[in-house]
C-alpha cells in the first residue's frame, strides 16, 4: 500500500522539527559547524526523508524506513541534550523541542504497529 507522505502527520511534524533544528543550529559556535551542527542537521533531515522514501514501498519495507526514522529521532534527541549541556540551546527551547521529538517518536511507533 502506497501512502502520500505529504498527508502523513509524522512527516509534517518531522519537517517542522527539521526546520527548528536548522534555525537553532545557526546560533551554535563556528567550531561546531562540522561536528554537532552537521550531525543534528543530518539526523533531523533523515527523519522526514526516510518517511518519504518508505511511503512508496509496501508495508514491510515502509516499516523498515520508519524504523530508520525512529532511530534518527533518538539520535537527534541525544544531540539536542548534548547541545543543551554545552549551553548552545536554552533549557526552555530544549524541553520544547524534546517534547516534539518524543511526540513524533510515539506517533512513528504507533504507525509502525498499525502497519504490522
Amino acid at each position: 500500500m502506497n501512502h502520500n507522505f505529504k498527508n502523513l502527520r509524522i512527516w509534517s511534524l518531522s519537517m517542522e522539527i527539521t526546520r527548528e533544528i536548522h534555525k537553532i543550529c545557526l546560533g551554535f559556535p563556528k567550531n561546531e559547524m562540522y561536528g554537532l551542527v552537521s550531525q543534528m542537521n543530518r539526523a533531523s533531515v533523515s527523519i522526514p526523508s526516510n518517511i518519504a522514501e518508505g511511503s512508496n514501498r509496501g508495508n514491510t519495507h515502509f516499516v523498515h524506513f520508519l524504523n530508520i526514522s525512529l532511530g534518527s529521532s533518538f539520535e537527534l534527541q541525544t544531540q539536542l541534550l548534548i547541545a543543551n549541556m554545552n549551553n548552545y540551546i536554552e533549557t526552555r527551547k530544549t524541553i520544547e523541542l524534546e517534547n516534539k521529538i518524543i511526540e513524533l517518536q510515539k506517533m512513528i511507533a504507533g504507525f509502525i504497529a498499525k502497519l504490522k
